[in-house]
């Protein structure tokens, strides 16, 4: 079976992400390019970084959601360059994000988003603002730099009192 390449993109759609199953792997960008090369689709994946615990769990779910699909012949590749970034979450995944719990990444603190505000929110000396996801309030503050996955820090809104994890630029 050859699907069209936006079909396959579609399937793509569907695969949770393991960690975060609110989200598809295509919202958070980690699928980089779907294309055949003769009868053999290619499908390459950058993770969230190198050591991403899930990468094989996100593997296994791609070639087993696209073999159900009928695709016969796929490849899967791990592109590490250029990183992954959170500026490559979509909109809409940034939207599931917040209505799952989740505060999403705040543009322009990943590394090729804006330098001043990355500088800004790595040394501390500004004010990031983090909304809180559940009561939209802005009075939060950092508890630790790391969550419940290295990918998250742990938040806690002092409106609603609520702890909650920031996406953490990269």
């Amino acid at each position: 079976m050859r699907a069209a390449v936006s079909q396959i993109w579609d399937w793509l759609s569907e695969v949770p992400d393991p960690e975060i199953p609110v989200i598809s792997l295509t919202d958070l960008g980690i699928i980089r390019d779907v294309e055949w090369q003769d009868d053999t689709l290619v499908v390459t994946v950058t993770p969230t970084y190198s050591g991403c615990p899930a990468t094989a769990v996100i593997n296994l779910d791609i070639e087993n959601h696209l073999r159900a699909k009928g695709i016969e012949k796929l490849r899967l590749e791990r592109r590490l360059a250029p990183p992954w970034t959170t500026d490559w979450i979509s909109q809409e995944g940034r939207d599931k994000l917040r209505d799952y719990g989740i505060a999403p990444p705040i543009d322009g603190t990943a590394p090729d988003g804006d330098v001043a505000g990355r500088i800004t929110a790595l040394t501390g000396q500004g004010n990031l603002t983090v909304p809180c996801p559940r009561c939209g309030s802005n009075q939060t503050r950092r508890v630790s730099q790391f969550g419940s996955t290295p990918c998250k820090a742990s938040w806690v809104c002092n409106a609603c009192l609520e702890p909650f994890d920031y996406f953490k630029c990269h």
